[in-house]
């Protein structure tokens, strides 16, 4: 169930999206997106641990377990553009005071479609949690899987609406290039879409998922249980 509200922009503005959070995720994976008309869906968390706030253009939706009026009065309350409020800092920090979570940082949130064939690069499958990466991803994601290359490990796992989500770490010194070809062989492994969370600041990894084929669709904040 969800619901939604229009902000003034240029008028009232009214949406309805309806369906679930991964409705709205498997739609935007195939390039279908909310209309662009300045409103926000409020639609419950897919999980306990799971949730936050999506942007696409023009468009956001809130997934949390909250009185969705209590989402859009703080949403009014944001003295900025109403297309922006709702990664504004003053209502992200709203939101976490009221869910008692902590937020660390806006990604962009880029999707690919899987790829056919195998990697091109050798791959070890990695079976322990000792690397700092696999640990970190099964603190956010489920159903985690990684492989390690000459120089960098490239990490699969459920993470929002279980959704299939990629991370990679590249090594120091490691041959140039190589984040590309690991971003680019985790579509091969996926079988399905696959996302990627990424901070806009770091532009090397931004460059590296773009020369993949993976594609810009929104902006994320994740609300993180504390």
């Amino acid at each position: 169930m969800s619901a939604s509200v229009g902000l003034p922009v240029g008028g009232d503005s009214r949406s309805t999206v309806t369906g679930t959070l991964r409705d709205v995720l498997d739609a935007a994976a195939d390039g279908v997106f909310p209309p662009a008309d300045g409103g926000t869906t409020v639609v419950p968390q897919p999980s306990p641990r799971d949730a936050g706030v999506l942007s696409f253009t023009a468009h956001s939706v809130v997934f949390v377990d909250e009185d969705p009026r209590w989402v859009y009065e703080a949403l009014r309350a944001v003295p900025c553009d109403p297309l922006c409020a709702s990664m504004n800092a003053r209502f992200l920090t709203a939101l976490m005071d009221r869910t008692g979570r902590e937020q660390e940082t806006i990604d962009a949130l880029l999707v690919a479609a899987p790829l056919p064939g195998r990697p091109d690069l050798p791959l070890t499958r990695l079976t322990g949690a000792g690397h700092s990466r696999i640990a970190y991803a099964r603190t956010r994601r489920d159903e985690v899987r990684a492989w390690a290359a000459d120089g960098g490990v490239v990490v699969l796992g459920r993470g929002v609406s279980g959704r299939l989500e990629v991370s990679v770490e590249v090594a120091e010194g490691a041959r140039r290039g190589l984040g590309r070809v690991l971003v680019t062989a985790a579509r091969q492994l996926a079988g399905e879409p696959l996302w990627a969370q990424v901070a806009p600041g770091n532009a090397r990894s931004v460059r590296a998922f773009q020369a993949a084929g993976y594609v810009p669709v929104g902006a994320e904040a994740l609300l993180l249980k504390t």
